[in-house]
């Protein structure tokens, strides 16, 4: 037996319990993990709380993320005993996730958890953590370099903004952070952003082309405040776009585009492939410090994510929530 939080379809929406299962209905998979740390993120809110058709198929386990050790496995790649974290592929929608003691998994999805890590460590990276990385290589692929000028971090509380911040800053840039909560500027410092900027000055409509201010940026909110990211992004620059949390909308004008030549990067990390994934983990832990990660992570049982949920909907979460499936 087991312990997870499983979602099952109810006529006035999702009914979400802390329940024991037995290990007889995990879902078809290569490997199993026993799972030490999962997280919650804002997909996995959307799903406890109901706010957006998230889950695929019910009964769901949620969880996008999670980090253990194989506990059997016949898949070539595994051994019992690795030490392993998986981020997206579906997971948490269409098949079970990582809020649970226990996971049956597809060998192809995971990873190896990097030496440097911890499974806590690794978690409190996460989704959220794994994708900063992923839009920083975007960004530095396209050849944005530090003596350009700042980047630009939108949602930057949060989690992916939070590593955003720590590795732009490792790697030698400065980092505007774009924020509605002024008083965690200290916090945003800390991790290495060099200006702090309203929230409010990106995220109303604005002028298609507005004066340059950022070599590139990252942003995690879509709608106006991409729009407007991409019309202060100074020429030849790029924005890579890897959030929704204002709006799915885009609504704005291709001017950045065609006559700065800024080039707009979306970011996946739910399907991205394995080597993409393997490049993002070893930046991560190479450029991204332990002190770093105890800032941005809070720890919370199993039982308590359900009620967290509500509450990272909210936006009043700054960083990332590590969750305890053991506790």
């Amino acid at each position: 037996m087991f312990s997870a939080i499983l979602i099952e379809k109810g006529d006035a929406g999702p009914q979400v319990a802390l329940t024991e299962l037995d290990d007889t209905a995990l879902p078809a998979g290569d490997v199993t993990v026993t799972v030490e740390y999962s997280t919650l993120n804002y997909k996995d809110a959307l799903a406890i709380t109901g706010k957006s058709p998230v889950v695929r198929k019910f009964p769901m386990v949620p969880g996008i993320d999670l980090a253990g050790v194989v506990t059997t496995s016949d898949h070539a790649d595994w051994s019992i005993g690795d030490a392993v974290v998986l981020n997206g592929w579906g997971v948490g929608e269409s098949h079970w996730g990582g809020l649970s003691q226990r996971a049956r998994l597809n060998g192809d999805w995971l990873v190896p958890r990097p030496a440097e890590f911890s499974a806590r460590q690794a978690m409190a990276i996460g989704t959220a953590g794994y994708t900063a990385s992923l839009c920083v290589d975007a960004l530095l692929a396209h050849g944005i370099t530090p003596d350009q000028g700042e980047v630009l971090v939108t949602g930057a509380t949060g989690g992916v903004g939070s590593v955003a911040i720590a590795l732009l800053s490792k790697a030698g840039f400065g980092v505007a952070a774009a924020t509605g909560k002024p008083g965690e500027a200290a916090y945003l410092k800390g991790l290495g952003a060099s200006t702090i900027i309203d929230r409010a000055e990106l995220t109303a409509a604005g002028k298609p082309l507005q004066k340059e201010r950022w070599a590139g940026a990252i942003d995690t909110l879509g709608s106006h405040a991409l729009v407007n990211a991409a019309a202060q992004t100074r020429y030849g620059g790029a924005v890579a776009a890897c959030g929704l949390a204002q709006g799915m909308d885009l609504p704005g004008s291709v001017a950045p585009l065609i006559l700065r030549g800024v080039a707009l990067l979306g970011v996946d990390s739910v399907m991205a492939p394995k080597p993409r994934r393997l490049d993002a983990w070893a930046r991560l832990a190479r450029d991204l410090d332990a002190d770093a990660i105890d800032a941005i992570a809070r720890d919370i049982t199993l039982g308590a994510a359900i009620d967290a949920a509500g509450t990272l909907i909210d936006g009043t979460v700054r960083g990332r929530l590590v969750v305890d499936v053991n506790n």
